[in-house]
């Protein structure tokens, strides 16, 4: 069975010079000889391939084209002394095999552009290795043996452009960059290694590129190193770091997406690389990328003099209106501008890359689909264009025979249809991609706007957002847009006057700005935060890369729980080495699902029920993904943990899963040395400082301040003392005190205590040790009095007078929250929710069930109260105070018709939960303990 099974065939367009070919080879199947017929009868450059290689071509048809390839690419070899003229064999071979690979069909464009690209791959490292080889013997390399050439002895190359990509073109330039470690090298042989390399570097692209009598091996292109005017050939990576770093722009990192080392020290261009990351992957979505792009595309095609209306004659395949730059800039400027936040979407293929992208929601799968069609049918138009002379050209024919010669060499036999089909690709192609790039140039009319909205807005100017003209710019064309939608808000004018408070707090606005003009219904939502949650709008100017979750793909996914937001946490922290970066990186991505937890709540996706339990799910996966990360720093100084460990408690509103957008976290600590004298470690502690002090780096790890704000204020005073008491408390003492010291208002705490974070079998046994203990401290006569008497002193510390007040006062949250922690002491419950906690009150008997039900209709209308208003603002004295939007929000989550009906409804049940829990509390005298 032939190797060779073939799906199409070129027509020849010179019969006669196909015919000559042809007869070059008498033996060869009818297939295969019609192949070459056409293929001569359309290319001059083949034709003379095939006479070159006469006596080879007929066997390399007989054979596995795959294994012929490979055959050729093993017999290069750097000790080879006439390197130069092998070099030059496998390319005349390699690019006659895959171009008849190609135009018969048995080889699609990937196979063969991934064929060209192995050429470039070995002929560069064959290059290289000879070349330092000769730096080596004449002992111009500091500290290199012979058999270091073949690994690069510090020096790499790296394949960039379509080398990188492995999409390597017919007739291309190879784009390479060529870089040393200068770490392998002491401080004084560091300019003799440098000199090696460059003169390697030199003589690698002369054996690649120097015109011989056997011809060329690839035009190679060093260009896209760091400031190529002025720096050499071959230049450190640290140097290469430092540029990037401080100097290196969107096109350059669009460049890098394609990178890799292709050629000696593979291990060091794979660590350059890493260390490139954040500069080509930004970690916040980089819309204003696409203004970068867009700009460029315009540069070149000036520059090249390409623009104007789309016509065939002349037309540039790759730079030109619907050409392949246009699909590969519009992929590139999508994965630079969502890469940062997701690795999937790093692929350096271009038909790879639209394909994640589609499947990520970046792009329409049809779209994606389209370009990836048009893509390949444009790279092979391009190959075509190139095979007929090996030149290095994308441009279309001038003349009506050039026209005929392509048409038939891409199989055509109707020219001026395949033109039509052409042009229509080419087309589509520009309309795909140009409303991407291209920001609307119109401004639409601003609406009219009062007096005092007038004032608000020519204020704007000063913002330190809108400092820069390419800020203004943007701001300008969006300006009219925003203003229109702030009129059709509920209340135009607050909501201007939340956009101003916002802008103003914004310390640059360029990004945010392109993040707006690129996803219009971002606009959508800022309006809908600053005419309703005017604390939400003051969070956003602080933090507004948490806008890049909102169109990150999955903001609107269903929760997904504590394990795997612990997971994804997890996962994200254990790729980062530096401890303060981990911390850093953990407040990022709390904030941002905090973020999507209020604007869910905002916008009716969830309840205040919902977004009370997402609130302490997020607290509690983001303490148990980041304490492994505060006991690993920890020990480093100080040693492993002496004896079992530590597990952190969660009490209060964390305990009963039930948070708000701006609760505090009430935590202890129990550690168990058993027996353990202290760590042993450069720093070796006892048990007892050891579990404090860790306890305390805990504490501010959650607490500090850092560049990424603070993920949570911590209260610690529910610990066995309070105050007073040691910050880390050990499992013993823990015990003794529970059951000898603590008095009642410790063991209602210990109600809703649970394991939030740290070693799981040191908080099974607490938890073991708390079912025990709650039923026998609830038989005690004096619960009632004692929580009586502190009932009646939390009602004067805090009488919660103003009729809109759902947390302090009788018969309110924090009154109905110690009810049932009542109930649950008084039933030997182990329950943590107050639902939980009410109705084990009632099956022990300690509430009706009017009772219970009066109290949790109370529990729930305070609960929506609190939360949405604590999402709104920090606190809410009048709802009214909120404006319409707040206002409505309130309403919605109460059910309430207006607020005089939630005023009048609220008082009601505060009386009736009041009422119930009095009566529940009337049964013993007062004691006097608290």
């Amino acid at each position: 069975m032939s190797h060779w099974s073939l799906t199409r065939c070129p027509i020849p367009h010179d019969p006669e010079a196909g015919a000559e070919a042809r007869a070059l080879f008498p033996d060869l199947p009818a297939d295969l000889a019609g192949l070459i017929e056409g293929a001569a009868g359309c290319s001059p450059y083949l034709k003379g391939l095939m006479g070159h290689e006469r006596d080879w071509l007929p066997g390399a048809l007989a054979d596995d084209p795959a294994a012929v390839l490979a055959a050729e690419l093993a017999a290069l070899d750097p000790e080879d002394s006439a390197l130069a003229v092998t070099l030059r064999r496998a390319k005349r071979r390699v690019a006659l095999l895959a171009a008849l690979a190609d135009l018969g069909g048995v080889w699609d464009l990937d196979r063969v552009t991934g064929a060209l690209t192995d050429l470039a791959d070995a002929a560069t490292r064959t290059a290289l290795a000879a070349a330092l080889g000769h730096e080596i013997r004449r002992r111009k390399l500091p500290g290199a043996a012979p058999e270091d050439a073949a690994t690069g002895a510090g020096m790499v190359v790296l394949a960039m452009g379509k080398m990188g990509a492995r999409e390597l073109n017919y007739s291309s330039d190879i784009d390479l960059i060529c870089l040393f470690d200068e770490t392998r090298f002491d401080a004084d042989d560091y300019h003799d290694a440098r000199a090696a390399f460059i003169r390697a570097t030199r003589r690698m692209c002369a054996l690649l590129s120097d015109h011989t009598g056997d011809g060329y091996v690839f035009r190679t292109d060093l260009r896209l190193r760091p400031d190529p005017s002025v720096t050499p050939v071959c230049l450190s990576m640290e140097a290469a770091e430092r540029y990037y770093e401080s100097l290196g722009r969107t096109w350059e990192r669009a460049a890098y997406i394609k990178a890799r080392p292709c050629a000696g020290d593979i291990a060091a261009g794979q660590r350059f690389l890493q260390a490139l990351t954040p500069f080509v992957w930004r970690r916040h979505l980089d819309f204003a990328a696409i203004q970068d792009a867009h700009d460029m595309r315009l540069r070149i095609r000036a520059h090249k003099g390409l623009g104007g209306a789309l016509v065939l004659d002349g037309h540039n395949m790759k730079l030109g209106r619907g050409g392949i730059r246009e699909i590969e800039f519009f992929t590139q400027t999508r994965q630079i501008i969502a890469g940062g936040r997701d690795p999937d979407l790093r692929s350096s293929r271009t038909e790879d890359a639209l394909a994640a992208l589609a499947a990520k929601g970046w792009v329409p799968a049809d779209v994606a689909r389209e370009l990836a069609e048009n893509y390949r049918h444009h790279r092979e138009v391009e190959h075509r264009l190139q095979m007929i002379q090996d030149a290095q050209t994308q441009t279309l024919p001038n003349a009506p025979e050039g026209f005929d010669r392509l048409a038939r060499f891409m199989g055509a036999g109707d020219t001026d249809r395949w033109r039509k089909r052409l042009k229509t690709r080419l087309a589509r192609v520009h309309d795909l991609t140009e409303g991407f790039f291209a920001p609307g140039t119109e401004t639409a009319p601003e609406p009219e706007l009062s007096e005092s909205a007038q004032k608000i807005v020519s204020g704007w100017r000063a913002f330190a957002a809108l400092r820069s003209d390419r800020a203004q710019q943007i701001f300008d064309r969006l300006r009219p847009e925003i203003l229109r939608r702030m009129q059709q808000a509920a209340n135009p004018e607050e909501a201007l006057i939340q956009f101003d408070h916002f802008l103003g707090g914004l310390p640059a606005g360029v990004q945010i700005f392109s993040l707006f003009e690129a996803n219009p219904q971002l606009i959508d939502l800022l309006v809908d935060i600053c005419a309703t949650a005017p604390r939400l709008a003051a969070y956003l100017s602080r933090n507004s890369g948490v806008l890049d979750a909102v169109i990150g793909g999955d903001f609107f996914a269903p929760w997904p729980g504590t394990a795997a937001l612990g997971a994804d946490l997890s996962a994200r922290l254990k790729g980062v080495d530096d401890y303060e970066r981990k911390l850093d990186g953990a407040r990022v991505w709390a904030r941002e699902w905090h973020f999507r937890i209020g604007v869910h709540h905002l916008r009716g996706l969830i309840d205040a029920a919902e977004a009370g339990a997402q609130y302490a799910q997020l607290a509690e996966a983001t303490l148990a993904a980041l304490w492994p990360h505060v006991v690993a720093e920890f020990a480093r100084k100080h040693g492993p943990p002496p004896g079992r460990g530590a597990v952190v408690l969660g009490m209060g509103s964390l305990g009963a899963a039930r948070l708000n957008a701006a609760s505090d976290l009430d935590l202890i600590v129990i550690y168990d040395p058993a027996g353990a004298e202290g760590s042993d470690g450069p720093r070796p502690l006892g048990a007892r400082p050891y579990y404090a002090r860790l306890t305390q780096a805990f504490v501010t790890a959650i607490s500090a301040p850092m560049a990424g704000g603070r993920l949570y204020e911590v209260d610690m005073r529910l610990r066995p003392s309070g105050r007073q008491g040691p910050v880390a408390t050990s499992l013993d003492a823990f015990r003794n005190y529970q059951q000898t010291e603590a008095w009642t208002w410790e063991h209602l705490a210990l109600t809703r205590a649970r394991r939030v974070a740290g070693c799981a079998d040191l908080g099974a046994e607490v938890e073991a040790f708390r079912r025990a203990l709650l039923p026998e401290k609830g038989r005690g006569a004096e619960v009632r009095a004692d929580v009586a008497a502190m009932r009646a002193r939390l009602a004067e510390a805090k009488p919660g007078d103003s009729r809109w007040e759902a947390k302090d006062g009788p018969g309110r949250l924090q009154d109905i929250e110690l009810a049932a922690q009542t109930c649950a002491l008084l039933a030997g419950s182990h329950a943590h929710r107050v639902e939980a906690q009410l109705l084990a009150g009632r099956r022990a008997g300690v509430l009706d069930p009017t009772a219970e039900a009066a109290l949790l209709e109370a529990y729930r209308l305070c609960w929506r109260m609190q939360c949405s208003s604590r999402l709104l603002a920090d606190r809410v004295g009048d709802p009214q105070a909120l404006g319409q939007g707040g206002q409505a929000l309130i309403l919605r989550e109460t059910g309430a018709a207006d607020l005089e009906a939630l005023a009048q409804a609220l008082q009601a049940q505060a009386r009736g939960a009041a009422a119930v829990i009095a009566e529940m509390l009337d049964s013993a005298p007062a004691t006097g303990q608290s």
